[in-house]
This record gives structure tokens, sequence and C-alpha cells, in this order.
């Protein structure tokens, strides 16, 4: 069996169209030769509210240049040519990223890419949870926030964050231990403010692999995990009482609706059906064909005939020696057909181990293309379970991936129909109160179908070397948070009558090296 799924070498990683110097410079002109202009907006204080995207996340961690190139920094370099102020953001300590919490690592360095697989880079954080910054803070970004953190008292509360009741960015630079988000945004009285935030009420269920609750009924956040979906009811009420906060003196604004999480490479860049003769014989055909045959009548024509009694036969199918075969998974949506296998397989296996294998199998099934396999999970397809002797130690060969490897066809669905219903809310919102609406949810499949084109760069979602997506599969590029920060003036644009130009995109990084 193989021992690891490995990481598909990029021989010639497209580097080139990078530019190392990230300081951008921005004509105060438009692309008419007029002055920029804010049209019917005043941008001269801008406060940004969001999550990871707004704080300018990227390979895993927050870091100053990360910061520096975020969307929302973008905007602010532009309203600045217009009249607009200073845009203070909670900087981190440096660039290694990661963070301490009384000296402790508690969240680890950023990626760069080696050239054969994304890697930390060395080094040791150095921002300190405890250390308070000064503020006040125009970013308001927060790693991690759902939309109900942000009017969540006490989510910067540093006593809170060893016991996951705060937020340890938030608790560097909120302005008291029981303050809001949202609070100390309006403290600030904007004239301009950006809203894009929803994505981890749906996010951090889809890439635990589902193991969350889909909340929907609970109206009750405060007993919600860190991995449930929230309830379309709660993200209505928290997004109309945020937006209504920001526009109480007259703000005018920004906001966005929410791709789908699922067209994220984390979700995307691991096959289904990876198991080919050469990948089960480790290169080798002949080897991989005598292992398929070996399955087929060891493990798989016995269960596939034992499941067909049942009227599951469909769950599992034979290995073939030409297909690209499928991984073996856990369904735990499946009925539990546990005790039926054990008595199945008893007469042959005897009743210990035949109890055994109704354990492993009772949800176990082939998955499907419209099962999705997480980023992290090709280091384990072909890893031995812990305490699982042979035959069946090979996850996803002999043994199921389990729940939090793979987001589901069903759980997928959850997924969507949430962000569906935060849209409309978003959407909703956005038009009640005269916002400019910044149209993402489309974003992901022009970036899976042909790319989007900027000045002459095409941009897609492939995973490393599509340029859009940075190395932990989630969060935008360099060149990424460029292309959002262009959606958001297109926006701006359009809703107030200002003349923005976009920033070109080709002037920013696809990737950031290993040394800034």
């Amino acid at each position: 069996m193989i021992k690891n799924f490995k990481w598909l070498l990029f021989a010639s990683l497209a580097f080139a169209a990078c530019n190392n110097d990230d300081e951008v410079t921005i004509d105060a002109n438009s692309s008419d030769g007029n002055p920029l202009t804010s049209g019917t907006a005043v941008v001269t204080k801008y406060t940004a509210l969001g999550d990871s995207y707004a704080a300018g996340y990227s390979d895993n961690a927050l870091f100053i240049e990360g910061q520096k190139g975020s969307y929302t920094n973008i905007i602010a370099q532009q309203f600045t040519l217009a009249g607009g102020g200073e845009f203070k953001t909670p900087f981190m300590a440096d660039n290694v990223g990661g963070l301490l919490l009384g000296g402790n690592v508690i969240f680890g360095q950023r990626l760069f890419f080696n050239g054969t697989a994304p890697v930390p880079v060395s080094g040791r954080p150095s921002t300190e949870t405890t250390t308070k910054l000064t503020g006040p803070f125009n970013n308001l970004g927060v790693p991690g926030a759902k939309s109900y953190h942000l009017v969540a008292p006490g989510y910067g509360n540093v006593a809170g964050v060893a016991t996951g009741q705060a937020n340890p960015y938030f608790a560097r630079f909120a302005s008291s231990s029981s303050t809001t988000i949202v609070a100390d945004a309006v403290a600030q009285d904007p004239t301009f403010f950006s809203l894009w935030i929803g994505g981890n009420d749906v996010l951090s269920y889809a890439t635990s692999g589902g193991v969350g609750i889909n909340r929907i009924g609970n109206l009750n956040p405060a007993t919600y995990g860190s991995n449930d979906i929230t309830d379309p009811t709660v993200f209505a009420g928290v997004y109309t009482n945020i937006v209504n906060a920001m526009t109480a003196k007259g703000a005018k604004g920004v906001v966005a609706n929410l791709p789908y999480v699922t067209s994220l490479p984390y979700f995307t860049t691991v096959p289904f059906n990876p198991l080919t003769a050469s990948v089960l014989g480790r290169g080798n055909v002949a080897v991989g064909n005598a292992t398929i045959s070996a399955l087929n009548a060891q493990l798989y024509g016995p269960l596939k005939q034992a499941l067909t009694v049942f009227g599951q036969g469909a769950r599992i199918e034979l290995l073939s020696t030409t297909a690209a075969n499928p991984l073996l998974i856990v369904d735990e949506s499946l009925t539990n057909l546990s005790a039926q296998l054990t008595a199945a397989f008893t007469p042959t296996l005897g009743v210990a181990t035949a109890t055994f294998y109704g354990q492993v199998f009772g949800q176990a099934r082939q998955a499907t293309k419209d099962d999705l396999v997480v980023l992290t999970a090709q280091t384990v397809i072909a890893s031995a379970p812990a305490g699982v002797p042979a035959p069946l130690n090979s996850f996803g060969v002999t043994y199921p991936m389990q729940d939090k490897d793979v987001l589901t066809k069903a759980e997928v669905a959850e997924v969507k129909v949430a962000t569906d219903a935060y849209n409309a809310t978003i959407k909703s919102v956005a038009d009640a109160k005269g916002l400019a609406f910044v149209e993402l949810k489309g974003v992901t499949d022009q970036l899976a179908n042909g790319g989007i084109v900027y000045n002459g760069f095409t941009t897609t979602s492939t995973f490393v070397t599509g340029g859009m997506f940075s190395l932990d599969g989630v969060h935008p590029s360099p060149r990424g948070y460029a292309i959002i920060a262009n959606l958001f003036t297109d926006a701006i644009n359009a809703k107030y009558g200002s003349n923005f130009k976009n920033v070109n995109v080709g002037s920013y990084r696809i990737l950031y090296p290993a040394s800034l």
C-alpha cells in the first residue's frame, strides 16, 4: 500500500509574474485623468469589519506583510487619495506569523512553498496575545470571527482566550475586556464602513468535515460549538443589528455576499478517487493490479455481497485495474448496518473479528464526486489507523476515511443551504440601507471555470499555482486580495458615483516567499 498521498511536484511554479516589491503606487488620478473622488460617499474615516479576510490572513497565519496586503488596506489606500484619513491596523509583531499566550505558542508559523510542498517558515512567533495595543483601530477584521461574535461582549477578553471564550486576535486590540467589535467600530464615528462577514458561520463546519452540528432552529449562539453551522435566523438578526449600528449616524458603506466555501481549494484539491493501480502499487502497475485483485477477493467482494443482501450493495463496488478508484469513507447519514454485517461475517471470521468488521464498515461506502476530501486528508490517505491490525490498516483503502476528513454530499448541501440563507439576508439589508453590494458568490465559479483575467493575468482557484489562494487553501494570496479589493472598488464606484481605480493585480505576489 502507499505510505502517503504525495504532493504533486510543481517544476515551474509561476513566480515570474510576481513583483517582490509589495509597495504598490496608486495614482491620484482616475483612468480618464480626472482626480479621484468619492462621489456621494464620505471616506474621511473608514472602518472595516469582518473576519480573517478583512484582517489579511494568508498562508495559515496573520503577519505584517499579509495585513498590509489585505483588501481593506488596499481600499483604504484608494480612499486616502480622495480625502480619506489614516487607516490604522493592529499589526502583528513579525512576518513569521503565529501567536503566543503567556509565552506559549498557540498558533504556529505561516507556510511557504519549498518547491515540493507547503511547509512552515523557520522562526518562532513573537506576537504575544497579552500585550495590549493602543487603538482605536480602523481595521477590525478578526480571524475566526463568526457573525454573532461581532456583537458578543467579552470576545476580546484576554482572560477568556485560554478557555476558548474569547478571540486571541481581538484580545490584543479590544478597547476593553467587555467591549464588542461593533462597539469599537461605532465609537470611531466612521463615515464609511465595509462589512464582509458570515464565511466562518459555515467554514469551520466544512473544514472539520462536518463534525459539528447544523444549528438550524437553535436561536441561542451561546450553546453552539466551534464547528457548528449558525442558524440563518440568528445570522439575519445579528447582521441587521450590525448594519443598523454602523449606519445610525448616516455612514455609507459596502457589504459583500458569501461564496460557497466548498469551492475553495481546501475542498477541491484532493480527488475523491486517487486509488489507481499505479498508486496502489507505489508506481508499479503490476503490483497495483495484484493488490486490487487481492482487495476485491478478500474485502470489497465479501462486503458488497453482504451489503447486497441487505439492499445496500451500491455502497461498495469492486476496484478497477483500469480506472481511478474512490476512497473508502464513513458516512454517518447512512443506516448503520453494523449488527447485520457482524452476523453475516461471523461464520467465516469468528465473533470477535466479525464484530470488528461490523463496527468498521457499518456506515462505510465509497466516495463519489459529490463528496469533498479536505486538504489536510491527503497525508491521511493510506496511513495506518492507530491500533488497527492488518489487513485493515490503510485509511481510505481498507479502512474508511473518518468524518473529519471528508465533507459528504449531504453535508455539502447543508453548507450551501445556510449560505444561501445568509446571502438573502445580506442582499436584503444592503438594499434596504442603500449600501454598495459586492457580488462574490459567483467569483469562485469563475475561478474554477477558466479563471478571472485582470491586467493580462489569468487567476484561478488551482491550489498553489492558480494565484488566487494562499497555501492554506482557504485564504487569498496577495494577488487574490488585490482582486477582491478591485471588486469592492467596482461596487463602491457603481453605487456612489466615485471613480476609484482598480489596482494592477500583476503588481502583487502570487505567493509569499520564505523570507520577507
